[in-house]
């Protein structure tokens, strides 16, 4: 039996810099975001000096695993999933799968959303834990950016499809 893709947390920062903070739920604004987040609201570290479609981030959770077990191999510490400061971890893909995901049209709880580009990683998530070793552990895992098309409610455990789920 395969693993579907689904929602395995939803966190979001209000303020640049702050600590992630863990949703039960999360409003979607389409156009905007996840209501209350930081980017959706447009004072993300970097809303204005990098303009781009930020209304949501994904990571997958095997990329985290996987920067992490590179790191324990270096006897480095590890990152939670909070530190990668992404939107929505997503169990049951793989983070190639997920980058596959970039120009195209997805579905999370039944609401449609469409890829727009990589997360590269960059020193910002490591920079308030004074650890130098986030970009290379998270080279081609960084995750994803999402652009929100539909407003709705998601929840961890809603399934993510490539094709429009049957909302019967």
């Amino acid at each position: 039996m395969t693993v579907s893709p689904q929602i395995h947390s939803i966190q979001i920062a209000s303020q640049a810099g702050e600590s992630m903070v863990q949703l039960t739920q999360a409003n979607i604004v389409a156009g905007k975001g996840i209501e209350g987040d930081r980017y959706a609201l447009g004072i993300g570290a970097f809303s204005k000096t990098k303009p781009k479609i930020r209304h949501i981030s994904l990571i997958a959770l095997s990329g985290i695993e996987h920067a992490n077990q590179q790191l324990l191999a270096k006897q480095y510490a590890v990152f939670s999933e909070s530190d990668a400061r992404r939107n929505l971890v997503i169990s049951g893909i793989s983070a190639n799968e997920l980058n596959d995901l970039v120009g195209k049209i997805f579905y999370l709880g039944g609401l449609m959303f469409r890829g727009t580009e990589l997360c590269a990683p960059c020193q910002r998530p490591a920079n308030p834990l004074k650890r130098p070793d986030f970009m290379s552990a998270f080279d081609n895992r960084g995750g994803i950016r999402a652009e929100a098309l539909e407003s709705g409610c998601l929840i961890p455990g809603d399934l993510l499809h490539l094709t429009e789920p049957d909302r019967s």
